[in-house]
């Protein structure tokens, strides 16, 4: 259902208050209005994401990037987001959790594009990476994976990605959740999964690398 009377940003608003979540202060409001409105704008001529109509990107999309990037645990400093798409969920948490340096991962050149677009037009603290992650000589204190291709073989390539003692966050249906935390492999210690805001049946799973892991 369509709200007319209301701005994306206030209906946003108004979807976080309804899942429990705090409100999005004023600039966070515009960041993600400009977002909405690039990913509209860019959807007409590519396939940036299946979900095209404003209600749905709000409700599914952005609630549930939001709910997300609340839930990660303190002292992140650096992210990659795993096959970034249409930047869901890093670019939300570059707006959310300002102190983290977001890696946007992605090996489409048109989708890559558009998160470099994003990223200009929002002034956010990220930047692209328009390649395969599993190329990336870098370690992160957290890499996340949501909706992936191949989501299993995409865990086992994470894994080496996250430095000892860091994260990997899983974004995944209940179904699909036990075999990627085995795909993930011995390293990794899960805490219980978190019930994710706006996507039925969507949890989040964090699970934290061993210290004494290999680098």
């Amino acid at each position: 259902m369509s709200h007319p009377e209301q701005s994306a940003g206030l209906r946003l608003n108004t979807l976080l208050a309804e899942s429990g979540q705090e409100p999005l202060d004023a600039v966070q409001i515009k960041q993600f209005e400009d977002y909405l409105s690039l990913l509209l704008r860019w959807n007409e001529r590519m396939n940036l994401t299946a979900i095209r109509d404003e209600e749905g990107i709000l409700r599914r999309h952005f609630v549930e990037s939001i709910a997300c990037a609340r839930a990660l645990p303190a002292g992140i400093q650096t992210l990659l987001d795993f096959g970034s798409g249409a930047g869901f969920p890093g670019i939300p948490i570059a707006v959310c959790r300002r102190e983290i340096a977001v890696t946007l991962a992605e090996s489409q050149g048109k989708k890559a594009a558009f998160l470099n677009e994003a990223i200009r037009v929002l002034g956010v603290e990220a930047r692209v990476y328009s390649g395969r992650a599993e190329t990336l000589d870098a370690q992160f204190d957290c890499v996340i994976l949501r909706a992936v291709d191949k989501m299993e073989k995409a865990v086992q390539a994470a894994g080496p990605l996250v430095r000892p003692g860091g994260w990997m966050a899983l974004m995944a249906t209940e179904a699909e959740m036990e075999k990627l935390k085995l795909a993930a492999g011995g390293e990794f210690s899960w805490s219980k999964e978190l019930p994710q805001a706006g996507g039925v049946g969507w949890l989040l799973a964090l699970g934290a690398r061993a210290i004494n892991s290999p680098a």
